[in-house]
């Protein structure tokens, strides 16, 4: 299309209409007690997820929500509310860390140029972001609030008593490290000698990083922790109040992973120790013939016997290779190694051997279990494996076997229990281990803490320095702590992090270095919409008076509608909302929740069906599409793809369609003249709608505002498309209904309707002048009341016309209409009527013999 003709002129205006809006800042949201603050005004807080700045931009799938949220924004403005529309930059990440280790260039100038490539694109899709509130996290004057968040968290404990977090001050106990929410330990990491540092389990697929597919092995390093785990059971019933997708809240109870059960002590045969095992169903207890431990379990060293170390070694080494989701794999093949140890069943007192599990985590639970082979199916499969003996202890309720039953049931085999349902079986067998102090009742979470260092240079540096073995913090006026430069930013190769190399700035004191681990790209992202409701603020991490106005309300969470992708359902919505339940705890923020409504937008694929990558060279550039269509039908073909939460294909064609609605839209007030110029049509006159015009305007009116409010942007561009088609041939159209048109088509197409708004106000005087200050419209529902019904006129039984008579006519009325079509009149020519049959409000069927 772009050696021809553009079926209109988007490519003279939609820039402009970009200035001027970047000019008059039209859509600057003033803080309570700035210049045009207006506080009778409702407050309405719309978020995206912000992007990570990668060197490749946007492509044509990334502004699928950005264009969601801006529709509702502009709605949101004329509906009479103060709109907090933001946008910034998660900015650091190993991507710009790996090209500075190829290129010598330092990350922050990459991502600079990043930004400026995302920004650029950004603005040419027409987005109303207030840009006076840019941020980036890799911005000093934004990361000195994220060290000083680290800070808070790091001076606190939770009170299990309050259920809260305190200051550490409040603590009475002897060693206030024991307990204070950023900790450090010795933990298994995935570590990446290639890109030197420590990954994610999500970072992980096969073996290799996720970035660059080097390998990756399991080791023990010193890592500091934040101790998310305390509020698992916050998190979890917090959820309660939120208006999430109902899967995004499963996704996170699961992440959770609350269990309730038992913690039983199995006494080491031959040994002082004791191995403790968590297991949600102690009923089974007696069926229990092994136990198996993870294989970095602390004890293996002390009980493993002289003949097995070979194999537990050669064993170790090759868990050490996998990333714990490979491990916990459900499908996989159960491997193991016996330690040549056993321990004694508390029940029955029988020796059982113990053995050691890839399957098995030490992050989970005790990092032991008790092996029920008749009951758990991962446990028969291990038993099956290596011959382990199998005894049946729950007899089911039907006529199932008891062998490989996994539900609830009557106990058997078992003396203490026999015969009790499940559920009682466990309160007696729990409180019988209780009496004896050999376990006892206990709440488990899958949930561990949150493993919070990195060994990058491009990250926040932690506040944080080393004296005589202990660690201790930065005080407030030391911050920003900004990284030092670095003549190259390669790993180390021994695990020390790249900052290990600046010797003059690692140097604290005499006495003191620093730490030189970094946050991980987590770090910014946890409370990065507090800052968009105060990015100037000095003196404070967000102003006390912008955030009870941006992050208030009646609902448990700050911010009303928060839009992105699936992906991060789990760690960074959970990561944010622990991060502000601590702020919350101490007094900081006005709320206990970050996000009061959630909605995840579905993934647009290439027009090949398959994941947009460069691999599969099917990414298309927003840019190259809007030079070729117009910003607007980009926009609006986004959206009318189909609905907002569903994955769905490209297509170069659809955008064409969208771009001829568009033109149809021009070509209803715009005529060309001789000389090749667009002028505004005669056809759009300053006179009063039709009834039937009325009708379809408030239709229009009605099905757009829901449609909107309900996030059904694809059926909202489809009413709009039914009101250009009932005007399209209309040999006048009335400016008060045109104008009210162009209000609703704004949000979508915010660039011609401004332009044709512009046009009309040349020759039709409106106030205000401009259509981004306009009120939404109101529909009036008298207006859509049917006065009129459609009547079928039928000639034995067969459809032949059709007439339109007012609502309730009577049978007389009805026939005498249809007898009197010039149609039926032709029809009927010669032919004798045996009968009529009228269906009040509804048909007239003519029978002839």
């Amino acid at each position: 299309m772009s050696a021809r003709r553009k079926p209109y002129p988007f490519d003279r205006f939609e820039s402009k209409w970009q200035r001027l809006w970047d000019e008059q800042q039209l859509f600057h949201a003033p803080n309570p007690g700035e210049k045009g603050f207006d506080p009778a005004k409702p407050k309405f807080y719309i978020l995206d997820m912000f992007p990570y700045p990668s060197g490749a931009g946007l492509h044509v799938g990334h502004p699928e929500g950005y264009t969601a949220t801006d529709i509702i924004a502009r709605y949101k403005r004329m509906r009479g509310f103060n709109v907090l529309h933001p946008m910034g930059w998660d900015a650091f990440g190993l991507p710009a860390e790996q090209y500075a280790i190829k290129t010598g260039q330092h990350p922050a100038i990459t991502t600079r140029e990043n930004i400026a490539k995302f920004k650029t694109q950004l603005k040419r899709i027409g987005f109303s972001y207030d840009w006076s509130r840019e941020i980036s996290t890799a911005d000093s004057k934004f990361y000195r609030w994220t060290q000083w968040v680290f800070l808070q968290i790091y001076n606190s404990w939770f009170n299990p008593e309050t259920k809260k977090a305190e200051p550490i001050s409040t603590y009475r106990g002897d060693d206030p490290d024991s307990v204070r929410l950023a900790y450090v330990a010795e933990v298994p990491v995935n570590w990446c000698p290639d890109l030197g540092t420590v990954l994610a389990n999500e970072e992980v697929i096969d073996g290799k990083s996720e970035v660059g597919g080097f390998p990756v092995v399991r080791r023990p390093m010193r890592q500091w922790m934040l101790r998310i785990t305390a509020f698992a059971d916050r998190l979890l019933h917090e959820l309660e109040g939120l208006d999430w997708p109902a899967g995004i809240k499963l996704l996170q109870r699961n992440w959770i992973g609350k269990s309730e059960g038992a913690e039983i002590d199995f006494k080491i045969d031959k040994h002082e120790q004791k191995i403790r095992v968590f297991t949600t169903r102690p009923d089974t207890l007696y069926g229990g013939t092994f136990l198996v431990l993870a294989p970095e379990h602390s004890l293996i060293d002390l009980i493993v016997t002289e003949e097995q170390w070979p194999a537990i070694r050669e064993y170790r080494e090759k868990t050490a290779r996998k990333s714990d989701l490979e491990r916990a794999q459900l499908t996989k093949e159960k491997t193991g190694v016996f330690t040549g140890a056993h321990a004694i069943n508390p029940a029955n007192e029988q020796k059982i051997p113990i053995w050691i599990a890839d399957y098995v985590l030490l992050g989970y639970g005790t990092g032991a279990i008790g092996g029920v082979p008749a009951h758990d199916e991962r446990d028969l499969e291990f038993a099956k494996n290596f011959d382990l003996p199998i005894v049946e202890v729950v007899q089911p309720l039907n006529n199932e076997p008891a062998f490989g039953f996994v539900g609830e049931g009557i106990a058997i085999n078992s003396p203490i229990i026999n015969g009790l349902t499940t559920a009682e079986a466990k309160k007696k067998i729990t409180k019988w281990l209780e009496e004896r102090g050999q376990g006892k009742g206990a709440i488990n979470y899958k949930l561990r803490d949150w493993l919070f260092s990195r060994q990058r240079y491009w990250g926040e540096p932690f506040p944080i320095f080393w004296e005589n073995g202990r660690h201790h913090s930065l005080s407030e006026s030391e911050l920003p702590l900004v990284p030092p430069e670095l003549e190259d930013y390669k790993p180390t190769g021994t695990g020390e992090p790249p900052l290990a190399k600046a010797k003059d700035w690692i140097r604290y004191s005499d006495k003191a270095t620093r730490e030189t681990n970094t946050m991980p790209q987590w770090a910014g992202s946890c409370w990065y919409y507090l800052r968009f409701c105060d990015p100037a603020n000095e003196s404070r991490f967000v102003g006390e008076e912008a955030e009870r106005y941006w992050m208030g309300g009646k609902q448990a969470g700050g911010v009303d509608l928060y839009v992105g992708g699936t992906e991060h359902a789990v760690l960074h919505l959970l990561y944010a909302r622990f991060w502000h339940k601590v702020l919350f705890d101490l007094g900081h923020v006005s709320k206990p929740e970050p996000f009061q409504r959630l909605v995840n937008q579905g993934i647009i694929l290439g027009e090949d069906n398959r994941k947009m990558s460069k691999r599969w060279g099917n990414v298309i550039d927003p840019l190259d599409v809007i030079a070729e269509y117009g910003a607007d039908a980009f926009r609006c073909y986004e959206m009318f793809m189909g609905p907002l939460e569903q994955m769905k294909p490209w297509s170069m064609k659809g955008v064409e369609g969208l771009s001829r609605f568009l033109a149809r839209v021009w070509r209803l007030l715009m005529d060309e003249n001789q000389a090749g110029e667009w002028e505004l049509s005669p056809r759009v006159q300053d006179v009063a709608p039709e009834k039937s015009q009325r009708k379809i305007l408030h239709a229009t009116i009605k099905k757009v505002t829901e449609d909107i409010e309900s996030l059904s942007f694809n059926t909202a561009i489809s009413r709009l498309m039914v009101f250009v088609n009932a005007f399209i041939n209309a040999p006048s159209v009335p400016v008060s209904t045109i104008r009210t048109f162009l209000i609703l088509l704004s949000p979508f197409a915010p660039h011609i309707a401004s332009e044709l708004w512009e046009k009309m106000r040349e020759k039709f005087a409106v106030t205000p002048a401009e259509l981004t200050p306009q009120s939404w419209p109101e529909h009036d529902e008298r207006v859509l009341v049917e006065d009129e019904v459609d009547i079928v006129v039928q000639v034995n039984g067969k459809v032949r016309d059709r007439f339109r008579a007012p609502l309730g006519a009577n049978e007389e009325e009805l026939k005498a209409t249809a007898l009197g079509l010039p149609k039926m009149r032709e029809l009927l020519a010669g032919k004798r009527i045996a009968k009529v049959v009228v269906v009040p409000n509804k048909l007239v069927n003519i029978v002839t013999n």
